[in-house]
C-alpha cells in the first residue's frame, strides 16, 4: 500500500473520532438557545482551559508560525509576545462580563454592549463587523486544513477537497451540538496538538542538525538576519519596528476582544474558573516554542519553498519517520485548524442571529436555533471560497481580522467602566474607527511608520467616542449602575 494512503487513512480515523466526540458532547445540553450558544453556562476549568487555548492558537500558529519562522525569522516572535499581553486584561474583564451575562441573560458580546447602550443599529453593526473579522479567520483555518491534507497525500487529495472534508465534519458537529461540541472537541484537539508540537519540535532539530543548539549556531552563520529582531518583512527586507510593535499591540488588544472568547466567558460555571484559566493560559502558549523551532529547522534544510506555510508538512514528509508518526503529526496540525474553526463558525451563527436578526424580528427558540444552523453553513461556504486563494498567507489573514476586532475594545471598556459614555458616542467611535481601519487597509502605503491599520483606527476611535459622549446627554443612572457595580469585579 502506498505511503500516502496509509497517512490519509490515519487522518481519516482522527476525523471520525473528532466527529464522534462532537456529536456525543451535545447530548447533555438543553435544546434552548442558551444550551446551543452558552452550553447552559456549565463549562469547568478543564474545558475552559482548552477551549480558550485551542480556539486562540490555530492553523496560523501550527502552520503560519513555522512558515514565518522559516521565511521571516524573528518576525514570528510577535505571536509569542501578544498572547501573554492579550490575555492579561481578561482576568478582570472576563469575570465581569460573565457575571453580567448570568444576571441579564447575555450570551453574546453585542448583547452586553447593547444592554448598556440600547441601539438596534449598534447591535447589527457589531454583528456585521464580527462576521467581517470571522470570515478571514475561518478562511485561515480551512486553508490550513487543506494545506496539510494536500501535502501528506502527495497532491492526490487537492487542497479544495481536503478543506471540504475536514470542515464538512466541523459543520456537522457544530450544527448538531453547538458550543458543547466546540468545548469537548477543543479539549481533545488541544491535548493532541500540544503533544505533537513538543515531540516534533524536539525531534526535527536533533534529526537534521544534531540538536537545537547546533541548529541555531548554523543559522547564525548562514542566515544571521533571521535571528535579529524584528526579523524580515514579506519582501525579504528588514521588518520595521513600527510594523512589528503595532502587530503585537493590535493582536493583544484584539485577543481580548474576540467575540468567540467573550462567548466562552458566558459558558463558564463561575468567575473563579475564568480567572484560573487566564493564569494557566501562558502554559498553553508554550507550545509556540516548538512550533517556531520546527520552522527554523527548515531554514537550511529546505531551499526556496514556494509557500512557506507548507514548511511543517514538507519537513515531516522529507525526514525518515514511521508512517504512523507522520499521520499523527498531520492530525495534530488538523487539530490546530479545526479547534479554532469550529468555535468561529459557531460564533458567526450566534452573533448573526442573536445580534443582527433577533433585535429586528421576534423569533422562537426553535427558529433561532434553525437560523443559526443556516448561518453556520453560509459562513462556512463564504470562507471556503476564499480559502482556495493560493496567494493568501495564514498570518496575514489573521492580522487582517485583528485590525477589525480591536475596534471593539473602546466600547467594551466604556460599557463596564465609564459612566459618562453614551450610545451616540459609542456608535460614532465605532464607525470612525472602523472606517479609518478600512481606509488604511486599502491604502497601506499611507500608513505612517508602517503602523498596523487597526492601531490607526483606534487613534481615531478613542477621541471620537470621548468627545461624542461628552456632547450628548448622560444615560440614566439606574440603567448604568448594574454595569459599573464594584461587586462585578
Amino acid at each position: 500500500m502506498e505511503r500516502w494512503v496509509i497517512i490519509t487513512a490515519i487522518i481519516g480515523v482522527y476525523l471520525a473520532l473528532t466527529l464522534a466526540i462532537g456529536l456525543r458532547a451535545g447530548r447533555d445540553t438543553s435544546k434552548s438557545v442558551t444550551g446551543y450558544v452558552a452550553g447552559d453556562r456549565g463549562f469547568g476549568l478543564l474545558v475552559m482551559y482548552f477551549v480558550t487555548g485551542a480556539s486562540v492558537f490555530s492553523a496560523f500558529a501550527f502552520l503560519g508560525g513555522p512558515g514565518w519562522a522559516y521565511s521571516r525569522g524573528a518576525a514570528a516572535f510577535y505571536i509569542l509576545s501578544y498572547g501573554v499581553l492579550g490575555i492579561a486584561p481578561w482576568y478582570i474583564l472576563g469575570p465581569r462580563a460573565a457575571r453580567l451575562g448570568r444576571r441579564k441573560g447575555f450570551v453574546t458580546q453585542a448583547q452586553l454592549l447593547v444592554g448598556r447602550f440600547p441601539s438596534r443599529g449598534l447591535s447589527a453593526m457589531v454583528a456585521l463587523l464580527s462576521l467581517m473579522a470571522f470570515i478571514p479567520y475561518i478562511t485561515l483555518q480551512m486553508r490550513g486544513a487543506g494545506i496539510v491534507i494536500e501535502a501528506v497525500s502527495e497532491g492526490n487529495i487537492p487542497l479544495w477537497l481536503g478543506a471540504a472534508v475536514a470542515y464538512g465534519i466541523v459543520l456537522i458537529y457544530v450544527l448538531v451540538s453547538g458550543v458543547a461540541a466546540v468545548g469537548w472537541t477543543n479539549t481533545f484537539q488541544g491535548i493532541f496538538m500540544l503533544v505533537i508540537a513538543w515531540v516534533l519540535g524536539i525531534y526535527l532539530p536533533i534529526k537534521l542538525y544534531g540538536g537545537i543548539g547546533p541548529m541555531f549556531e548554523a543559522i547564525q552563520i548562514a542566515r544571521p538576519e533571521l535571528l535579529t529582531v524584528p526579523g524580515l518583512a514579506a519582501d525579504g527586507n528588514p521588518w520595521s519596528w513600527g510594523a512589528y510593535s503595532s502587530a503585537i499591540l493590535v493582536s493583544a488588544i484584539g485577543l481580548t476582544m474576540w467575540p468567540h472568547l467573550f462567548m466562552k466567558a458566558f459558558t463558564a460555571r463561575d468567575d473563579r474558573i475564568l480567572r484560573r484559566t487566564v493564569v494557566l493560559f501562558p502554559t498553553f502558549q508554550l507550545f509556540l516554542i516548538p512550533v517556531f523551532i520546527i520552522g527554523f529547522a527548515g531554514v537550511l534544510f529546505v531551499d526556496d519553498l514556494a509557500q512557506p506555510d507548507f514548511i511543517l508538512p514538507h519537513l515531516i514528509l522529507s525526514v525518515d519517520l514511521p508512517v504512523i508518526l507522520v499521520g499523527l503529526f498531520c492530525a495534530g496540525a488538523l487539530s490546530a485548524s479545526m479547534s479554532t474553526g469550529d468555535a468561529l463558525l459557531h460564533a458567526s451563527a450566534s452573533v448573526m442571529v442573536e445580534d443582527a436578526a433577533r433585535p429586528f424580528r421576534a423569533m422562537s427558540e426553535q427558529a433561532q436555533r434553525a437560523w443559526m444552523r443556516v448561518v453556520v453553513v453560509i459562513a462556512g461556504a463564504i470562507a471556503y471560497y476564499f480559502a482556495l486563494d493560493p496567494d493568501q498567507s495564514l498570518v496575514v489573514l489573521l492580522l487582517t481580522s485583528y485590525g477589525i476586532i480591536a475596534q471593539f475594545a473602546p466600547p467594551i471598556v466604556a460599557a463596564m467602566y465609564w459612566r459618562r459614555a453614551t450610545t451616540a458616542g459609542v456608535v460614532a467611535g465605532l464607525v470612525a474607527g472602523s472606517l479609518t481601519t478600512l481606509f488604511f487597509f486599502l491604502n497601506p502605503e499611507l500608513r505612517p511608520w508602517e503602523v498596523h491599520e487597526g492601531i490607526l483606527g483606534l487613534c481615531v476611535h478613542l477621541p471620537v467616542l470621548i468627545v461624542a459622549s461628552l456632547m450628548t446627554p448622560m444615560q440614566d443612572a439606574d440603567h448604568v449602575a448594574p454595569f459599573l457595580d464594584p461587586d462585578l469585579r
